[in-house]
């Protein structure tokens, strides 16, 4: 018997699809001599530091580093049910096909499975990227061997050891340094959320240390046998500019204007050029968070989960977390019953998806450009668009016009570009003109969409009636005084897109054409950090410990957040890391390097950076102390099982002060009141003094010996007596 372990339910019921069908049980479908389970997503998970010892639950600055080398995992709390499924079926299999997704995190998912079931079976690999029947046969025909991804499943295997050491031993030093000099919370540092900060908080700076300065446009206006349009300037090598080519004297400026005023032109060449523009690709998940956020203002987490429910509760949309904008050239033939399912669900584009034309193929059909998932597009599933959310409404609509577009015509415009003459000076406008809207005519309401922008024009004049040669003249000219403006501040939308090109801002030009090189094979990456299905997540944290906020449609680093930036080595907070990584698992991949090496070295790196914080501390946070009025070292507030309190950070050099919260700010000291021992009421055990004391019931008390813990005797109180004759239970 073969089993197939599919990466996801939605792969198995294609691979049974592909298999001629089969009969659905408990956790897999039985189909004859082939049976068919599936994960959902990785159903193992590392141990956390507490796994290996109870020890580590307690943050502490003299066990660090942490390092537990050979690692272990376990079955995710969760996903306990399916393992037992996936694991009693490998018992009966003779071959396991592996079927998780053709990329590094799909191979480990399975291989991590079979390891952990210590299978001693053949296992084949089966790679499909696209669930199309058509699609899935081919790829069951065409089974290889699974060792020959072994190098894919140990880079996979190296990062996410790497990730969780990393993250666990730098955010616990950070941490346990800031709290020792007062800090309250957590300083979380990571090999991707790190760098993610350190993009906010340069933006910011930079835009804060923005000098004024000014620069000058000449333009002029031309008419030319009743053709009228503005044209600007063209620098020369004499002239005085800035660095990008612009005038800085504003009287040299003005003398050009001043010549040309009036004076006669001449048109010195026009070119007209027939351009087509293909519509925009169907959705990734980033492109779909960006567009959400500048259009709706939702958070990239919002539209992960509302994508989610569109797959998983309304079977509306593809896989929601893919990192690729095209489609497999056999998706081509749904076009019809995708395009029904549209205009039955949308009403808002039911006219546009009637008159789309199935039979038209975009460049989104492209199957040597479709990664481990093809783009995010509707299925031929239909619904109610009342009965969903307002979010489930909006971003299937996205969706949804999307893949209409893809059947629509080509947007085609003409272009054309003059070249005038006066007075010695040369002047350029380069002007638009729709011949043929076609899918443009979707996306009328989004004139700020950068994506959607053809070829960059000056006018939207007609011009192609001019020719080179014409005579005519310049009827106003004017020199205009402009202020160089700031690097603007991340928006979510600008943020979400700079994580998918953060190569651009290494330095080194070795690490930064790394770091491209990863995403080579991508459209719509060209050297990013993060994956779709963690960015949202990374920024949520980042919000969340308070490192950046939102200020209007502006995503801005805090105080806190940039404290703490400047307090981190330059390798934590630059993507350099990510880079280093990559070239090290090309390695692992191709077998020149192993796992524990890379662990290892690793390693030697955390170690230097936890002994630096032991010894220096966390230089240039800015920590609002309140020192302890006994020992003076800071106090810090701490989270207690009946609330908040506050502790000195000098308890393990013996110092027991602790205060109660008022606030927010150390209150008045917590005092235990005396106890009072009874000298009339002795303990019938052992005769030492009784004490009254309350119950777990309000307005309630016992009696007990003082003589506790040696001697546990207790008795019923019975109006403020203890009543002898009624003996509780020992404590």
């Amino acid at each position: 018997m073969r089993l197939f372990i599919a990466e996801k339910p939605e792969l198995a019921k294609a691979i049974v699809a592909g298999l001629g069908g089969g009969q659905r049980k408990q956790g897999y479908i039985d189909c004859g001599s082939d049976k068919v389970t599936w994960c959902f997503g990785h159903m193992l998970q590392l141990l956390d530091p507490e796994d290996y010892d109870e020890k580590y639950k307690q943050w502490n600055m003299g066990d660090l580093p942490i390092a537990h080398i050979p690692w272990r995992k376990k079955v995710a709390s969760d996903k306990k049910d399916q393992v037992k499924v996936i694991l009693s079926l490998l018992k009966e299999a003779d071959l396991v096909v592996h079927a998780g997704d053709p990329d590094e995190e799909g191979q480990l998912l399975v291989d991590e499975i079979l390891e952990h079931a210590h299978c001693r079976l053949p296992v084949k690999r089966v790679l499909i990227n696209d669930n199309n029947t058509k699609v899935v046969k081919k790829a069951l025909d065409n089974l290889r061997d699974n060792s020959e991804f072994a190098g894919l499943s140990a880079a996979a295997e190296a990062r996410s050891v790497c990730d969780q050491l990393y993250g666990y031993n730098m955010t616990r030093a950070y941490t346990l340094a800031a709290r020792k000099a007062g800090y309250q919370g957590v300083l979380s540092v990571g090999r991707v959320q790190t760098p993610v900060l350190g993009l906010v908080v340069r933006r910011d700076r930079q835009h804060a240390e923005h000098k004024k300065a000014y620069y000058y446009n000449v333009t002029g206006d031309f008419s030319f046998q009743g053709v009228g349009f503005t044209a600007r300037y063209q620098v020369t090598e004499s002239d005085p500019v800035d660095d990008k080519n612009r005038l800085t004297d504003p009287e040299h400026a003005q003398r050009i204007a001043d010549a040309i005023q009036g004076q006669p032109a001449e048109t010195a060449k026009v070119d007209t050029k027939k351009k087509v523009q293909q519509p925009p690709l169907p959705y990734n998940l980033l492109k779909l968070q960006t567009d959400a956020s500048r259009k709706f203002g939702f958070k990239p987490d919002q539209v992960k989960d509302i994508t989610q429910s569109l797959r998983e509760k309304h079977k509306l949309i593809t896989y929601n977390r893919s990192d690729c904008e095209y489609l497999s050239d056999e998706q081509h033939a749904d076009a019809p019953g995708v395009l029904s399912a549209i205009a039955s669900t949308a009403p808002a584009l039911a006219r546009a998806a009637n008159v789309a034309d199935p039979t038209i193929k975009s460049r989104a059909f492209n199957s040597d450009k479709v990664s481990a998932h093809h783009g995010i597009i509707p299925t031929e599933a239909t619904a109610d668009l009342s009965n969903l959310s307002e979010g489930e409404q909006k971003i299937y609509l996205l969706v949804a016009r999307a893949y209409v577009a893809q059947f629509w015509p080509k947007h085609e415009y003409d272009q054309t570009s003059v070249t005038v003459k006066t007075e010695g000076h040369t002047f350029a406008a380069r002007a638009n003109v729709t011949t043929q809207a076609g899918w443009l005519t979707l996306y009328k309401n989004d004139a700020d969409n950068e994506d959607l922008q053809g070829d960059e024009a000056d006018l939207s004049a007609d011009l192609r009636q001019l020719s080179a040669g014409m005579q005519g003249t310049c009827t106003d000219a004017r020199s205009e005084k402009m202020e160089t403006k700031p690097q603007p501040l991340y928006t979510m939308a600008t943020l979400l897109s700079d994580l998918t090109r953060v190569a651009k801002y290494i330095k080194d030009d070795h690490l930064k054409k790394t770091l491209q090189e990863k995403d080579k094979e991508k459209a719509g990456e060209h050297g990013g950090i993060g994956t779709p299905a963690t960015r949202d997540s990374i920024i949520a944290t980042l919000f969340k410990r308070g490192y950046l906020a939102e200020r209007g449609k502006q995503v801005v680093s805090t105080d806190t957040g940039r404290d703490f930036y400047d307090a981190l080595p330059d390798q934590a907070k630059f993507p350099d890391m990510t880079a280093l990584w990559h070239e090290q698992q090309k390695a692992i991949v191709a077998g020149d390097m192993d796992i524990q090496s890379f662990v290892k070295e690793l390693m030697r790196y955390v170690e230097g950076e936890v002994a630096t914080v032991k010894t220096q501390g966390v230089m240039g946070l800015k920590i609002d102390t309140h020192p302890c009025p006994e020992c003076k070292e800071p106090l810090r507030r701490i989270k207690g099982k009946k609330g908040f309190f506050w502790g000195c950070t000098g308890y393990q050099e013996g110092c027991k002060f602790s205060c109660e919260d008022k606030a927010g700010k150390p209150g008045s000291t917590k005092k235990k009141a005396a106890i009072k021992i009874s000298d009339k009421y002795q303990c019938q055990s052992c005769s030492k003094g009784l004490v009254r004391r309350p119950g777990k019931r309000k307005g309630s008390y016992f009696w007990g010996c003082s003589g506790y813990p040696e001697c546990k005797e207790v008795y019923f109180d019975m109006k403020g007596v203890p009543n002898f004759n009624k003996q509780k239970a020992s404590a």
